[in-house]
């Protein structure tokens, strides 16, 4: 048997302790490398998520501002044959209602939802499923512009009206305080 030294054992030891060491250092490699591989794939995951729930929000907001503008189209065509009535009935004849007068002159650009028009007096109505205080103020700053873009009727007299299926009372004081008439449902019929 050959005469084992003390430097021979630790030399041993120093020896397996080097592969031990290289072996771990390889181990946490692996596995390090595995983690970096699995962080990668789960933010291209997470990212292809987030795109695909920013498409949605998206779409989501593409088809509610569509069913609002429907349920203002709505509104309109409800409103149209009552205008008649309503101004008929406060002394103002009406010979003619226009939907969805688009207009521009000089790079001044209104839209009315409806346009009602008589010899003398032109009153743009603004529709919406849901009347806000901010809907009023575009309307009349529309308003004030009409004549400029809609040159034909210099000489009538301008007045304005909003509807809304939805018109909280302070909306409708607002909009008198404003010096519009305002439509709103009443649970008639007829």
């Amino acid at each position: 048997m050959p005469i084992r030294t003390f430097n021979d054992d630790v030399w041993r030891l120093f020896q397996e302790t080097d592969r031990l060491i290289k072996e771990s250092a390889q181990e946490t490699d692996r596995r390090f490398q595995e983690t970096e591989r699995q962080m990668k794939a789960s933010a291209l995951e997470t990212d292809r998520k987030f795109q695909e729930t920013e498409r949605l929000i998206k779409q989501l907001s593409k088809n509610l501002g569509d069913i609002g503008n429907r349920l203002d189209e709505f509104v309109e065509h409800m409103v149209a044959p009552a205008v008649v009535r309503v101004f008929r009935d406060q002394g103002i004849a009406v010979h003619a209602v226009y939907p969805n007068i688009s207009a521009k002159r000089n790079g001044v650009e209104v839209e009315i939802d409806l346009l009602v028009v008589n010899d003398g007096a032109l009153i743009g109505v603004e529709c919406k499923s849901k009347l806000v205080e901010a809907h009023i103020d575009a309307h009349l700053e529309r308003l004030s512009k009409l004549k400029r873009v809609l040159p034909i009727y210099k000489d009538h007299q301008v007045m304005g009206a909003v509807a809304g299926m939805v018109v909280e009372e302070k909306v409708a004081k607002y909009a008198l305080m404003h010096g519009l008439y305002v439509l709103r449902p009443n649970g008639r019929t007829d």
